[in-house]
């Protein structure tokens, strides 16, 4: 069971609700606190708004109610002008992996990092060095176009981790690779985890949930339940 002092809180919801305009609410009565250094699964069927939670986790959605705090921030009380600051300590692996098409692997993957003012000489260390370790340092100066879907999968992750966030979220980091690149993938974020980056990830491969020994928050019928590592979603843990 998580830590729920506010000192220790990465990201808190009270009683959330979120609907899109006038429908009905896809995420009710979310109560949650992930503290600094949690690793957490999120799973459910299809449809139940595991998508919809990590959007508000990094700010792209804001609650239709109740109250959404990130590192210690309530963003409804938040200043507009800073919510960019916000958003750049959350890393974000998406579906949809959003690789700049006219850009390099490399190039992809040093975004953040150029963005945030980091020396080219640390950037040409550091960039190689990951896409070595997801299994594409023959892909640096590839563009997307040329890549498979899981290469780039990969090149989305190394983009999302390479500047050590203090949140990562990941939406099926694992669906278009196989076992064994998963299982890398896995230990890539559970390394950073090691380094104090709270870690979400939504996930349908329960091989992989039931492997590694982290709770999982589990959405049905847009409610969310806890569960102790390993347990089955039939008996839910004390929240």
């Amino acid at each position: 069971m998580p830590d729920i002092s506010p000192a220790n809180n990465v990201v808190r919801f009270e009683s959330v609700g979120l609907r899109y305009g006038q429908g009905p609410e896809i995420l009710q009565d979310i109560t949650l606190s992930l503290a600094t250094g949690a690793f957490y699964f999120l799973t459910g069927p299809s449809g139940a708004g595991k998508s919809s939670l990590l959007s508000l986790m990094y700010l792209a959605q804001r609650p239709s109610r109740g109250v959404l705090t990130l590192f210690g921030q309530d963003v409804s009380l938040t200043r507009r002008q800073m919510l960019p600051a916000i958003r750049r300590r959350v890393g974000v692996v998406f579906q949809e992996f959003w690789l700049l098409d006219h850009l390099s692997t490399l190039d992809n993957v040093a975004l953040p990092l150029r963005v945030a003012g980091v020396r080219e000489e640390e950037i040409m260390k550091h960039v190689p060095e990951l896409l070595a370790w997801v299994g594409l340092a023959h892909y640096l100066h590839a563009k997307p176009s040329t890549l498979s879907g899981g290469q780039k999968q990969r090149v989305a992750i190394a983009r999302a981790v390479i500047s050590r966030p203090d949140l990562l979220l990941a939406d099926e980091p694992t669906g278009n690779v196989d076992d064994r690149i998963a299982m890398r993938l896995l230990h890539l974020f559970i390394e950073l985890n090691k380094l104090g980056t709270t870690v979400v990830i939504a996930t349908h491969n329960e091989r992989l949930v039931r492997r590694f020994n982290f709770p999982r928050m589990h959405l049905e019928n847009g409610r969310l339940t806890l569960y102790a590592p390993y347990q089955d979603p039939a008996v839910p843990d004390e929240i």
